[in-house]
């Protein structure tokens, strides 16, 4: 079994030395937050605090920690934003820090059916992108809320 490392940073990560971005919720060991991509609003990340670059390096009952969260602000996404589908992905090819990647998705969206970083294949309205934007203020509470009955 693997033993978590919470206290390791590395000072060239970038999520490491900053949020990534609109800080919704933290504890010691980890934290949610909103990502601000222009086309995804309601795009999320749940981001382990310590620098770890594998699923497989965390304790057991921290990958139990980690899954909950994300459970949690999927859930969050689907009750406020009402997507078609909502992804869920770790790469960290380009950022080799544990983070999910919650996001929405419409069949409407610029990318859809393809990945967030596939080419894009439309263009998304202007009233469809401001009514999700608006579902996204909505958000950080509800995650707050659900992510309450866990820690």
């Amino acid at each position: 079994i693997k033993v978590s490392e919470n206290n390791t940073m590395n000072a060239n990560c970038p999520l490491c030395t900053a949020d990534g971005g609109d800080l919704i919720w933290k504890n010691d060991v980890l934290r949610v937050i909103l990502a601000n991509e222009p086309d995804y609003p309601g795009f999320c990340r749940v981001i382990w605090n310590a620098h770890v670059s594998e699923m497989t390096n965390l304790a057991i009952t921290d990958r139990s920690t980690l899954m909950q969260t994300v459970m949690k602000v999927e859930q969050a996404i689907i009750e406020v934003m009402r997507p078609d589908k909502v992804n869920l992905a770790a790469l960290g090819n380009m950022v080799p820090h544990i983070h999910w990647h919650v996001i929405p998705r419409f069949t409407d969206d610029a990318f859809f059916p393809g990945s967030v970083w596939s080419a894009r294949m439309r263009e998304v309205s202007d009233t469809a992108l401001a009514a999700r934007q608006q579902a996204a203020l909505e958000l950080p509470e509800a995650i707050r809320g659900l992510i309450s009955k866990l820690y």
